[in-house]
């Protein structure tokens, strides 16, 4: 069965792997606002994990569409969300000394979708290197803080490579001429910018 959007075949196993984490999105903000850690733990842990997973399966297969490259960001920013508010409910008192990192991450992280708003008037369906490898090692650290301990170490790789890779984000969003799947990163647009003149 084929469900045809824009061109582009929408129902395959990484879009339907975003739409769970969009559609998990309430349950677990509940379990979260509920204050029962333990539910909160295993299902956002289940996010992270899949949130690797589908652009895993979306890259290896040639599968990558931009309905899906939508999708799956609006399930990153779902799940961003509900893990910062686990960080903030569950986590607060370990990281707060060290909050200065998350903040300016933070601002970096919004100023991306400001500057995607008014550049081309949508969410950014991105998935450049640099911002992948953030997703990656946020996600773990998320893992490691829930699961197990608060690294500090971890806490300053994982945060810090944040805000370099949606620096670059930022950057890639000025310099590009459109937001499509494939775009690896601020090199690459340069270089086909420079192809182009």
């Amino acid at each position: 069965m084929q469900y045809i959007y824009k061109g582009e075949n929408i129902l395959n196993v990484p879009n339907i792997i975003s739409f769970y984490r969009l559609i998990s999105f309430p349950v677990v903000l509940v379990l979260a606002l509920l204050g029962k850690e333990q539910w909160f733990v295993v299902l956002i842990s289940i996010n992270l994990v899949s949130d690797i997973v589908d652009g895993f399966i979306a890259r290896t297969f040639n599968i990558v569409t931009k309905f899906g490259a939508a999708v799956d960001n609006l399930a990153d920013i779902g799940t961003y969300i509900l893990a910062l508010y686990g960080l903030f409910a569950f986590k607060w008192q370990e990281v707060q000394p060290h909050a200065w990192l998350l903040y300016i991450f933070l601002s970096i992280f919004v100023l991306s979708y400001i500057v995607a708003f008014s550049r081309f008037g949508k969410v950014p369906g991105l998935h450049l290197y640099s911002a992948v490898a953030a997703g990656y090692l946020q996600g773990a650290f998320f893992f490691v803080l829930f699961v197990w301990d608060f690294y500090l170490w971890f806490y300053y790789i994982a945060i810090g490579w944040g805000a370099i890779a949606y620096t670059e984000k930022i950057l890639v969003l000025i310099y590009a001429d459109d937001i499509r799947p494939g775009l690896k990163g601020l090199y690459w647009v340069l270089k086909n910018k420079k192809k182009s003149v």
